[in-house]
Parts: structure tokens; sequence; C-alpha cells
């Protein structure tokens, strides 16, 4: 076979061009992952300017041999980070901390203690050592996280960089190549304790600005101490980012002008007195307004939203089919703890987003509504004690503790009858079986949940079989019944502006008979990353703004 002089020349050149393009892909490879680098140390810094919310749900498993591992204990921590003083989280203390923890609490002291210090540390990738000096890295492939597109390395610390380094995969955008993902754990010797795996995510919240949002760990069968094994899942989710509403306080102050000289008429002709039941009223407000506003101020409730307005309308469901006016209206709001339970603050009911999570259809939602506007049908107030200001004046870690919302016995008991009456005359009446069995469930499963069924500031979610619904069919599960739903099933959480969505998802298709029974159970995350396409600033950059705008001649 003869070849050209052309074409020999250019197999010659070809041959010629590979190292070269090799030398070239690998020096582009080289410069991404020194970019990957800084752009890390820039991410460390700049949350050290945040105090977020950090909440860990851990649920300790036993192996079953027909469902594998299920929940067989539990532990719960809510506290807020000072990221400027390392990884540090300040424990908000709650009511029932005490209650029902102290064998629990012993018996976790003999086998094993779970720091809280431990899971914020996993925001961090690597603060001091993630260099070359320390790390190879390995790249695999490209890969879309929800609409982000990502590049994927594998990061193996070198011999003798340390304990304490991390190894496993991590996820990098391709615009600013800031990390949003790493899977893995950290490695090497460790005399204070055990390292855990985990998948850490980070969401975006401005251009070029990437926070943490959520973190899954989980292990199967650890060894620890005398032959033990370790199993367990957890979740940790942070939020409360942008919580000081300092600035937009200040740039409304430096909006306000002078009056003229004109003087102004303060005479009104409406009627200019109030009566002693309005005036009551009024204070019952005032108290019910002073406790959602400092609740909001401390992070706990979602601003208001569309979720609040899916529960209105249950709730406006409950009052018409029962020719119920109530006055003032009444408005619901949600509390972003993962804990489950309920209140009402006045004419304000609240759920957990947690409780919502889990909640299997409308008809069961309705129930627990139906049971914080029985409350409020039978007139139930609030503390008018909160009607003062001074009594706002407390730590946020004391929130907890200082509001008291729960109701006596006999309150409680009277609020599930009508509730029940509420719910006969509802649209809800002939649909409440998947509420009988999130009843049922719920009381089967709380010796193992204790932590996760304790309220922060209300009574413990209503769940006898009997105080659901009389008319409810026989305790078993029948064909079409939905069991309660895991956690994170229904409610999505932004952690920069604490808004919160319902979670639209795929339809899973069929299940197989593990998935059917995971009520309350903890599962991974798999976030749908996107960008924020607006303007995006630090509350520090925002300040700056506004004190360069008011300095202005």
């Amino acid at each position: 076979m003869r070849i050209s002089r052309k074409s020999l020349l250019a197999f010659i050149f070809a041959l010629v061009a590979l190292p070269l393009c090799a030398a070239d892909q690998a020096k582009g490879l080289d410069q991404v992952v020194d970019r990957v680098i800084s752009r890390e140390r820039e991410v460390d810094k700049s949350l050290q300017q945040y105090t977020p919310l950090v909440e860990t749900y851990i649920q300790n498993l036993s192996l079953h041999e027909e469902t594998g591992n299920v929940p067989s204990s539990d532990r719960y921590f809510l506290g807020k980070a000072d990221l400027r003083k390392g990884v540090r989280l300040q424990l908000l203390r709650s009511k029932s901390d005490t209650k029902h923890n102290l064998f629990e609490g012993f018996k976790d002291w003999i086998m094993l203690q779970y720091e809280p210090d431990g899971f914020l540390q996993m925001i961090f990738l690597d603060t001091e050592h993630f260099d070359r000096q320390h790390y190879k890295f390995n790249y695999v492939r490209r890969e879309f996280l929800g609409e982000v597109r990502c590049l994927v390395f594998d990061v193996i610390p070198l011999p003798k960089s340390g304990k304490g380094r991390f190894l496993g995969r991590i996820w990098v955008e391709d615009q600013n190549y800031t990390i949003v993902r790493f899977n893995g754990a950290y490695r090497g010797s460790n005399s204070t304790g055990i390292y855990l795996s985990f998948d850490s995510w980070r969401v975006n919240a401005g251009p070029g600005l990437w926070v943490p949002a959520a973190i899954y760990s989980e292990e199967n069968n650890l060894s620890y101490g005398l032959g033990k094994r370790l199993r367990f899942k957890s979740q940790t989710r942070l939020w409360g980012y942008n919580l000081g509403q300092t600035q937009q306080q200040e740039q409304e102050l430096s909006s306000i002008q002078v009056e003229s000289a004109v003087p102004v008429h303060d005479q009104t002709e409406t009627a200019n007195g109030s009566s002693p039941i309005q005036a009551q009223r009024a204070w019952n407000q005032q108290a019910e307004e002073n406790v959602i506003h400092r609740l909001d101020g401390t992070g706990l409730l979602a601003p208001p939203g569309d979720v609040d307005k899916v529960l209105e309308t249950v709730v406006n469901n409950l009052e018409v089919t029962n020719d119920l006016d109530i006055q003032p209206e009444v408005h619901c709001r949600v509390l972003l703890t993962t804990t489950l339970e309920s209140f009402t603050a006045g004419h304000t009911i609240v759920l957990s987003r947690g409780l919502i999570d889990v909640m299997p259809d409308e008809a069961t939602l309705a129930t627990m509504l139906a049971h914080e506007l029985g409350h409020i049908v039978l007139g139930h107030q609030i503390d008018t004690q909160y009607a003062f200001f001074d009594r706002m004046r407390f730590d946020d870690k004391e929130a907890f503790q200082h509001f008291t919302l729960t109701r006596t016995p006999a309150e409680e008991a009277a609020a599930s009858q009508k509730a029940m009456e509420l719910l006969k005359h509802s649209p809800y009446n002939n649909s409440l079986r998947n509420a009988a069995l999130f009843g049922l469930t719920l009381d089967a499963r709380a010796k193992q949940i204790p932590n996760l069924v304790s309220p922060h500031l209300g009574n413990r979610v209503p769940v006898s079989y009997e105080r659901q619904n009389a008319s409810a069919p026989p305790p078993s599960k029948r064909a079409g019944q939905i069991s309660p739903l895991p956690l994170g099933s229904r409610v999505k959480l932004d952690p920069w502006s604490d808004r919160i969505q319902m979670l639209k998802t795929k339809a899973a298709g069929s299940l197989s008979e593990r998935e059917q029974k995971m009520p309350f159970e903890l599962t991974p995350f798999m976030l749908y990353l996107t960008r924020q396409t607006g303007a995006s600033t630090t509350p520090a950059e925002k300040f700056a703004s506004a004190k360069r705008r008011n300095n202005k001649p």
C-alpha cells in the first residue's frame, strides 16, 4: 500500500502534536486545580462573617431482619454557629432537654457521644492545608447537579500529609470554580474520637456567593471500642445567613424626611375610643405579635410565603364548612425546625417544617390544623405577659425556655374534641384514614424517636387514635392508605433567605416494600442546584453601600 507524501507529513505532524496536546491539557488542568484551591480559601474566609442556625438530627439504627436498618433511638442538636471563632456552636436550650433523656444520655456517655461541633465541621473541607503540598487531585468527569455544570475531582491526601485530611470527591461549578459539594471523610489518627463519612452541599445565594446548606452522614457498620458497631443516619441543615434586618431598617431611617412647616391635622372623624373588650383583644394581639416578631428575629420562623397560604387554605375550608367567623382572622406560620410540633400564639397557628414534611396528605394536615383551630375557637389565649416589650429582651439561645406556649391537659382534651367536631362537618370527613394511620404509626414509633416528637415551644403533637377521628377505620393499614413520609418529603428551605416552598419532585414509580415503610426516617440529600441571577451582596457589602449613600453631600 502506497502512502502519499502529503498523508505521511500529516501523520508525522499528528504524532508530534499528541504530546503537545497532552501537555496543554495537563497545564489547563493544573490551572483549574489552582483556581479551585484559591477559591476554597476565599469561601472559608467569607464564611467567617456569618452566624447561621445549625440543626442536626441523628437516628441510631438497629438491624431488622425484614426491613434492614431501622431507628432505635435518636439525638437532636440546634444551635447558632459563630464561624468568626472557628467551628463553634452555641446550643439553643429547650425545655424538653431534660424531660426524657436522662437514661438515654447516660447510655450515650457509656457507649458513644455525638459532638455537635463535629457535624458543623463538615461544612469545611480543609481550612488549613487544602493545597498541592497535601493533596493529589484526579479529574473524573463533568456532571450536572441540577442546573449547575460541575467538574468532578477525586481528592486524595498525600503520604505523611497529617491527620484530619479529607479523602473523597468534590464537585466544582465551572464558572468561578467553587466547590459546591464534597463527599467523603476526614482521615488519619484522631485521639479525640472517630471520623464519620459525610456528604456536604452548598447552595448559591447570589453571584459568586455559595453557602453551606445541608450535610448527610451515615455509617452502617463502623467498629468502635470493644467490638461495638455504630449504625446511624444524620441530617444537618443550616439557615439564617441573612437574618439581620439592621441594613434594611437603616435604609428606611435614612429615607425619613422632615415634615413641612404646615401643621398636620391630627384628628380623625372615626370613633376615638375602645371598649374594655376591644382593649383586651388589642392587648392579646400585641402579645401575639411580640412573640411572632421575636421568633422571626431569631430565625426560627420562615418568612410569610406560599406554604403559609397552603395551610391557611385548609384552615379556611374548616372555617367555611363550620360557619365560623373568627376575628381577627387566623394566620399560619412555619417553624423551621425538624421536630414534630404545632401550637397557637393568639390567632396564629404554627406548624413545624418537620411535621409538614411527614404528612401523607391534605386530610392529615387538616387534623393538625383543626386541633389548633379548636384552641382558637374555644378562646384559649396566649399569656399576656408577652405584651410587655421588656419580656422580649433575652438572648436568642434562651428562646425556647423563655416562651411558654403549652396548653393544660384540659385545654388539649377540649381542643381535640372540638377538632373532631370541625372535621366532621368539613370536606375532609371521608378522607381521614391516612390521618388515623399517621397517629397510630407515630404512637408506635415514639419510643424510638423521642427527640423528634419532643416539642420546643408547644405541646406534643396529638396523635392518639381516639382523638384523631372517632369514626376512623380499624387500626390497621388497608389498601390505598399512605404511611407517614420520610423527613424532608414536602418542604424545601432556602438557607440564605429562610424562605420555604413546597417541594416539587418527579413520581418515584413503584415502591419496594422497604420504601413503603420509612415513616419519619432520614434519607440522603440530593439538592437541585441553581444559580441566582439577581444581584446579591453580603450583609457587610450592603451596609457599606448604605453608608456610602448616607454620606453623600
